[in-house]
């Protein structure tokens, strides 16, 4: 486990694990379903990941658009590698919307449609709520094709 994984609250925020890469809850949900995708490998540039991570990249993020799309519909996705305060290669997956959304009779919304995602802003929500939202993430999560 890298420093990233274990910010993120890996394992308890785990959604899917896959042999180099994690896809974990983000405890801060930006939009309903933000993600983050984490590499395990101990790499702190893209270019320095395994060729196994860069080929298991594809089906991870097949499967990732395809059960986030099922769990909550979203309009586009974004993928924001950043790595400036956590330095271990990793994505923050964030589903993007057009209007507002409910899940659980929570109000979400995507406080920076249709520009970039506001990090700053995440919608509040209970520890409830999230772990309600890793559960159903990872019951409708399906191996693509």
């Amino acid at each position: 486990m890298n420093a990233t994984m274990k910010k993120f609250g890996y394992p308890d925020t785990c959604v899917k694990e896959f042999h180099q890469w994690v896809v974990l809850l983000r405890p801060q949900q930006v939009t309903l379903g933000s993600l983050v995708l984490i590499c395990r490998e101990e790499a702190t540039a893209f270019s320095q990941i395994s060729p196994e991570a860069f080929a298991e990249l594809p089906g991870i993020i097949r499967e990732m658009e395809a059960s986030v799309s099922r769990a909550f519909g979203y309009i586009k996705i974004n993928y924001l590698m950043l790595m400036m305060v956590d330095p271990d290669v990793h994505f923050h997956v964030l589903p993007r919307y057009d209007a507002p959304c409910t899940f659980l009779q929570q109000q979400f919304l995507d406080h920076g449609w249709p520009g970039l995602p506001d990090l700053k802003n995440p919608n509040v929500i209970s520890q409830e709520i999230n772990q309600k939202i890793l559960a159903h993430l990872q019951d409708v999560w399906k191996p693509s094709a």
